[in-house]
């Protein structure tokens, strides 16, 4: 098995792949051709040493899969629409980035809407359904329950979009790309294919682990007044982010156990949601991205963290 491993995402009509010090995104525009575009990730020194500090490193490493996930949606989403008169865009193209308010304007908007979706909404939930309970381990069991079928809800209902559900199959592209070179396989169409879309370093994954890791967290502090509890969940998130990223990476290095593989089960098996099976096209642009980035590589044995 190869000792480099890689991570990405899928994005509009394309996949974006990340090393330790390269990123590439390739998308198939309305030509039919892939376009690839490659860059440098460039980190301060100061943000390398923090990435090395467990616990605080996940939400470095969070936030950088974040902003780089915001700026290649754009680009794809560009390049997948094409120009107006119907060219290809070229690789290098400057049209396809959003202004730096706009980006972090976004970015600030999508963060305030998933916290009051999925840590906020059941707080009020339960405010209502607290005064009937006596337990607060059965309160944050019910809280951990609205969370989780929020998640999963959300993820279910998005799926039944046809430009999701496509977003989704390149998903799936990714990580049979991944998995196929991790495995040692040959970089093509019907070797990649033959690999599972199921990845255990997925961030579908990190988020039903990041449910469990906070329902631990919650519990501990009982059943506290409305305000105090909402205040609780919002701060606690760097927290509980960090935690969940050090058993993701814990569970990644050791996935060949069988003991870690049951008890990442319910995590892999809710990536079903999240991806779906890619066609050869989809494959093709999963590898193109791939390829660059190892082309583009300057360390012999990058490790990223999440997929």
């Amino acid at each position: 098995m190869n000792k480099n491993t890689y991570g990405g995402q899928a994005v509009i009509e394309g996949v974006m792949m990340r090393g330790a010090t390269s990123m590439a995104v390739a998308v198939r525009d309305p030509s039919g051709r892939i376009v690839v575009k490659t860059e440098t990730l460039v980190r301060s020194p100061l943000r390398v040493r923090l990435a090395k500090v467990p616990f605080a490193r996940g939400v470095f490493v969070l936030w950088d899969s974040l902003v780089l996930g915001m700026r290649t949606l754009t680009y794809s989403a560009n390049v997948a629409i094409g120009p107006d008169d119907g060219a290809s865009l070229p690789d290098d193209s400057s049209q396809t980035a959003l202004p730096q308010g706009a980006m972090w304007g976004t970015i600030a908007v999508s963060l305030a809407l998933a916290v009051g979706l999925f840590f906020v909404t059941p707080v009020l939930i339960m405010a209502l359904i607290d005064p009937m309970l006596r337990s607060s381990l059965l309160s944050n069991v019910i809280e951990k329950v609205i969370r989780l079928s929020l998640i999963l809800g959300y993820m279910a209902a998005i799926s039944l979009m046809p430009e999701i559900r496509r977003v989704f199959q390149y998903h799936g592209a990714e990580h049979k790309t991944i998995m196929a070179y991790e495995a040692g396989a040959p970089l093509n169409v019907d070797s990649v294919s033959r690999y599972t879309r199921v990845h255990p370093r997925c961030g579908t994954t990190f988020l039903v682990v990041v449910v469990l890791v906070s329902f631990v967290l919650f519990a501990l502090l009982g059943q506290p007044p409305l305000l105090e509890r909402i205040a609780s969940r919002v701060l606690l998130i760097p927290i509980v982010a960090g935690i969940a990223y050090e058993i993701i990476r814990f569970t990644a290095d050791h996935y060949g156990s069988a003991v870690v593989r049951a008890v990442m089960s319910p995590g892999l098996a809710v990536q079903g949601l999240t991806t779906r099976e890619p066609d050869s096209s989809q494959i093709e642009v999963a590898i193109a991205a791939l390829e660059a980035v190892l082309a583009g590589e300057r360390r012999e044995d990058p490790i990223v963290e999440a997929a």
